[in-house]
């Protein structure tokens, strides 16, 4: 009996040492990660949350200016699109003009005429002839002038929309990163859950812990946001206006020479063929460029709607912060 009362006491001192070993790992664990103060979790939380309102702010202005410069593009390439398509009905037309002249030329030109014939015939019909070549003149004069206008209207609207996509991908590349908005909302998130950890130790033993517990509800809602969604739409919309940048300069160019005097005043064959190339290049990039500008409102507009919804969460947290 004796040995087995000490048996029991021996298994009993062993299962205390264990639940003693056992606390002092759980102590010493609980000092490595210590849960910080109330107020020194407060002060970390303000510092790291308060000023990512305003930044959004600025975000949104940002993205908001870019998506009206793109929208303008987005006019200013439809009209230079619409504009050349306008010149190639004007252009269609000085070449019925030309042929009509050429046809009166050849008709007026009459294999040694009798005089009895010349007196006939040629007095009435050279007459009606003549006026109907000058009238046929007169309107290919006006419109290779409108021609000659609308292609300078076309390379104008070009540059032009060439100059608001190379604004626009440089205000996108703003919005990208700006202020490392995605490194501040992580670091509030890291802030707003060591002050839960402060909330939880401080109402255990006997704080007011009410004010924390309304800040810590109004700010974890960031990690429940895409932040990614912001630099993506900027990504997308910069690359959308670098693109568009890229097909309006070239587009610009090539209206400009095609509108030149040099080829156009080439009548050659050839010539009329390098100018009716030339044309269609230029109306071709300018759809691109105007597509390109269309896209990257689109990815602005976005944009500005995954701001929003980080607003949304800022606003309330920044509210209860101060």
């Amino acid at each position: 009996m004796l040995y087995y009362y000490s048996k029991c006491d021996t298994t009993l001192n062993m299962k205390r040492g264990m639940f003693f070993a056992l606390l002092t790992v759980f102590f010493a664990g609980t000092s490595v990660a210590e849960v910080q103060d109330l107020n020194t979790a407060l002060q970390n939380t303000y510092r790291a949350c308060a000023d990512i309102d305003d930044n959004l702010h600025d975000l949104k202005v940002l993205a908001g200016v870019n998506t009206a410069v793109t929208a303008v593009g987005t006019g200013l390439g439809i009209g230079a699109t619409a504009t050349g398509l306008a010149k190639v009905s004007v252009d269609n037309e000085i070449e019925e003009l030309e042929r009509e002249l050429e046809r009166l030329a050849e008709e007026n030109t009459w294999p040694d005429p009798t005089d009895e014939e010349r007196e006939a015939f040629l007095q009435e019909c050279d007459r009606y002839e003549q006026e109907h070549i000058n009238e046929v003149s007169e309107e290919l004069k006006e419109l290779n002038e409108k021609s000659k206008k609308l292609g300078n209207w076309r390379t104008g609207l070009l540059a032009t929309n060439t100059a608001t996509n190379i604004a626009g991908a440089v205000i996108a590349s703003q919005t990208i990163n700006k202020d490392d908005i995605k490194g501040q909302i992580d670091a509030c998130i890291t802030a707003t859950n060591e002050l839960n950890e402060a909330i939880i130790a401080a109402k255990l033993s006997g704080e007011d812990v009410s004010e924390a517990k309304s800040i810590y509800e109004a700010c974890r809602d960031y990690q429940y946001v895409d932040v990614s969604a912001i630099n993506k739409r900027g990504t997308g919309a910069m690359v959308a206006s670098s693109i568009g940048a890229g097909l309006g300069g070239i587009g610009t160019i090539t209206s400009g020479v095609a509108n030149s005097d040099k080829v156009r005043d080439d009548n050659t064959d050839a010539g009329k063929k390098k100018e009716k190339d030339l044309n269609t290049t230029s109306n071709v990039l300018a759809a691109g460029a105007t597509a390109a500008s269309a896209t990257a409102t689109v990815f602005n507009a976005t944009q500005i709607a995954a701001i929003k919804k980080v607003a949304k969460v800022s606003e309330a947290c920044t509210g209860v912060l101060k």
